[in-house]
């Protein structure tokens, strides 16, 4: 009997340290920005070559809506239910360079659950990046 007792004494124990775990590794864990430190010099340094152009930023909306929202979300605010994506209108992403952002949908991160936007003309990659800078940041 003292065996079964501290058998399930073990298992729960197990159970909480797992449970406990989990909660440290939430959204705002998982999206650490880590991959930042990955992006070269010269690509971080590039400039959105539609930049603040309407037209750039109405195309980028619906290249948003066709590939990224599925996993984003239609406002961008990421999702908490697994798998957790991470918002777009974060302090993170608003403060990431032109440059950064074009390297990860070229580059993803397949660690992340970010897949490689290589298969996309450059042109629609930019202008993704223009629609997000328009975005509010997210609310607090």
């Amino acid at each position: 009997m003292r065996r079964k007792a501290w058998s399930f004494a073990l298992i729960c124990l197990t159970l909480c340290f797992v449970l406990c775990a989990a909660g440290q590794m939430g959204p705002s864990a998982q999206f650490d920005g880590k991959w930042l430190h990955r992006v070269p010099d010269e690509d971080r340094a590039r400039v959105n070559p539609f930049a603040h152009q309407s037209q750039a930023e109405a195309a980028g909306k619906t290249l948003f809506a066709e590939n990224c929202a599925k996993c984003h979300g239609a406002d961008a605010n990421g999702r908490t239910t697994p798998p957790p994506r991470p918002s777009l209108r974060s302090a993170r992403i608003r403060h990431a360079t032109d440059g950064e952002l074009a390297w990860m949908l070229r580059n993803g991160n397949p660690y992340k659950g970010m897949p490689q936007w290589s298969s996309l003309p450059e042109q629609q990659r930019w202008q993704i990046i223009a629609y997000l800078r328009t975005l509010p940041a997210v609310k607090s």
